[in-house]
């Protein structure tokens, strides 16, 4: 005991403040990650900004589903597509707000349920993007040239935009974790072109300095808040009434709609299909130097999918 009391006056009170809640922080989460899955509620969200305000963002949603549900509820961001598809094939989540390519892919590949419509992402449109100066004016001016996409999962980032570059030999793709890492390539010159989601253009802080290639006529179905498998069957129905009964103004904070029906996916398993016939999802995408974009079953024909490019 005298050892610990003599070593403590050399830290600064500020030290000794963080680490007494470092230590109390990872007790929590040793006690809270020891109880079994089924008696507790994980909720998934991709958040591409700092963790804390994703924590904060959610905090009163957590706190009402775990005083109604009588269980452990945690938040748990994912701060891209890749991960959160990690969390959801290995069934980590038990409720996840999902965008529309991570909703294909979990209601198709995983199990999930979608549950409820999430507002706030309604006519999604996938845009491909270049510098105003740009001297490139169509699709097929890209070939030859860089362009960089987002992460397997991303609907605007990722599979769009590969339906439509299908046929082409781009001189380079590569993957960017986040709309800002692409856009800033763009800007920089790194890259011809970049894809995202409307919505993303036009709350960027550069979206002044560039210019909308080519913009996909479809409009994607909104994201959705799906359930789990993992979860129980008798509390499955528990947590869908409590969602359907949670006060509006918690609703509107973290974004879904209680009263809606989930969106129509068909579009999106459809695309999703189609642009795997290029090349499957991979954790951790690689640069493709050169990259020639045409399925397998029609590689030797180079000639792209139909629907694709016009």
């Amino acid at each position: 005991m005298q050892e610990v009391l003599t070593t403590i006056p050399m830290l600064s009170r500020k030290e000794f403040i963080q680490a007494l809640f470092l230590t109390s922080f990872l007790s929590a989460c040793a006690e809270n990650s020891s109880a079994p899955r089924g008696e507790r509620l994980t909720i998934g969200v991709v958040s591409y900004t700092n963790g804390n305000q994703t924590l904060k963002q959610y905090a009163s949603f957590q706190k009402y589903l775990a005083e109604q549900a009588q269980t452990f509820v945690e938040v748990d961001p994912a701060f891209n597509e890749n991960r959160a598809l990690e969390r959801i094939r290995s069934r980590a989540w038990s409720l996840v707000f999902a965008d529309p390519g991570l909703a294909a892919i979990a209601i198709q590949e995983a199990q999930y349920q979608p549950l409820f419509s999430l507002e706030g992402l309604a006519n999604l449109r996938s845009m491909i993007v270049v510098r105003k100066d740009s001297p490139l004016k169509s699709l097929r001016d890209l070939t030859g040239k860089s362009v960089v996409l987002g992460l397997p999962g991303s609907a605007t980032g990722y599979y769009i935009p590969l339906f439509n570059l299908y046929g082409l030999t781009l001189a380079e793709l590569s993957f960017a974790a986040t709309p800002k890492i692409g856009l800033e390539q763009v800007i920089s010159g790194r890259a011809a072109a970049a894809a995202l989601s409307q919505q993303e253009l036009e709350s960027s802080e550069v979206g002044s300095d560039l210019r909308i290639l080519f913009a996909d006529s479809h409009f994607i179905p909104p994201g959705v808040l799906l359930l789990g498998p993992d979860v129980e069957r008798n509390r499955e129905q528990q947590i869908r009434q409590i969602l359907k009964e949670i006060p509006e103004t918690i609703t509107r904070t973290v974004g879904y709609l209680p009263n809606s029906l989930p969106p129509d996916y068909s579009y999106m398993f459809a695309v999703v299909k189609r642009v795997r016939l290029i090349f499957p999802d991979v954790p951790d995408p690689i640069r493709l130097k050169p990259a020639r974009l045409y399925s397998q079953e029609n590689k030797q024909t180079k000639s792209p999918l139909p629907g694709a490019m016009a």
